[in-house]
């Protein structure tokens, strides 16, 4: 019975400080330094892949937010005045075009402006 108070304990102290919602600013940070890498260096940028040094630094940066960031912001910030803590994203040129998120209206799949 002491094990399941312990084990109810630890749930809901994880429970309270990990969240998934959130800016996410660790992960969109890798993102973000992929996007650069990708614009200027492409191939550099897909050895990153094939290696793989860009996939296990966005899962270790999307562990840290889930355990630090976006409890943070979630539970001292974003709960109390109902609106939530945005990312900027890096701008960078891309003299190549760019694609816009989907989630644009005038985005369209697979086409650079």
């Amino acid at each position: 019975m002491k094990k399941l108070g312990i084990i109810l304990a630890v749930l809901v102290l994880l429970g309270t400080v990990s969240c998934a919602a959130g800016p996410q600013q660790l992960y969109r940070t890798v993102d973000d330094i992929d996007q650069k890498l990708y614009v200027d260096q492409p191939i550099l940028d897909g050895v990153l892949y094939f290696i793989p040094v860009i996939p296990l630094a966005k899962y270790v940066a999307m562990i840290g937010d889930f355990f630090i960031v976006n409890p943070y912001h979630f539970w001292l910030h974003d709960i109390w005045d109902g609106t939530g803590t945005g990312f900027e994203h890096l701008p960078v040129d891309a003299p190549d075009g760019r694609v816009k998120s989907l989630y644009i209206d005038d985005a369209q799949f697979l086409f650079a402006e």
